[in-house]
């Protein structure tokens, strides 16, 4: 029987392309995100590609119901669940005096709480199916060091972090791991966001916007999302099995620790 993995915001960016990267592995994929037309475009994609592999969700990650549906929805459709990627996430770029209680509440909403209810959702279903998992949550590389007009952003990073830590501990006895991939600067629409921002806070353009990001990366260039994609698919896949609770940081060489 084929892995089963349920991959929030998998609408575009890195979700987009880690779906597409484990069905190319042999997984069966559910493409989660709360816009029904963005997942049904990228699993139709997957399917022309790999017949009935892919199964598009629609499900906003801040709403648990929503997600307790979503992986209802997938195991009555593929018959198990074997890896959960809380992938989803949103990234205001907010200098520390500018930050307001909405502000705070939306972005707390889906990467924190969408963490935590996407593991509950995964371990219901591993536990119903009498087997194990993976649980694997994105961070960032602003969840591994701070950066400046990230503070709302990089709290949810850094306490992504610590779910994973404690989660890996509390579900290590069901045989359920959890790790989490700390991308860097990722050519994804979220980022061209970000940058278009920072750049727009300083009276700058796009490019400079993006250079704040890029100036000291190592390896000198940004990160394609399958370069994020194929790491993940380690940490999907049986060659990851000893590790967890560990956060795999894949941004070119940008913090080391």
């Amino acid at each position: 029987m084929s892995d089963v993995a349920f991959i929030t915001g998998a609408g575009q960016g890195i979700g987009e392309a880690i779906a597409k990267r484990l069905a190319d592995d042999g997984f069966k994929v559910a493409v989660v995100g709360r816009t029904l037309s963005k997942v049904e475009r990228v699993a139709n994609e997957i399917n022309a590609v790999h017949p009935d592999a892919a199964l598009a969700v629609a499900a906003d990650v801040a709403k648990r119901d929503e997600v307790f549906a979503g992986v209802e929805k997938t195991v009555a459709h593929f018959g198990d669940l074997t890896v959960m990627i809380n992938n989803a996430g949103v990234a205001p770029t907010t200098p520390i005096m500018e930050v307001d209680e909405e502000t705070m509440r939306w972005t707390f909403d889906t990467n924190i709480n969408g963490t935590v209810w996407g593991t509950q959702a995964a371990v219901e279903a591993f536990k119903k199916a009498g087997h194990g998992g993976k649980i694997i949550n994105a961070t960032s590389q602003a969840g591994v060091e701070g950066n400046p007009d990230l503070t709302v952003y990089g709290a949810t990073k850094f306490a992504i972090r610590g779910i994973t830590q404690t989660t890996a501990k509390e579900l290590a006895p069901l045989g359920i791991t959890v790790n989490a991939f700390a991308p860097g600067i990722v050519k994804t629409p979220m980022m061209f966001d970000i940058a278009h921002e920072v750049g727009q806070n300083a009276g700058k353009d796009d490019e400079w916007g993006m250079a704040q990001f890029s100036d000291g990366i190592a390896l000198g260039r940004l990160s394609e999302p399958e370069e994020v994609a194929s790491a993940v698919a380690f940490l999907a896949g049986k060659d990851s099995n000893y590790i967890t609770g560990q956060t795999l940081v894949v941004d070119g060489g940008m913090v080391f620790h």
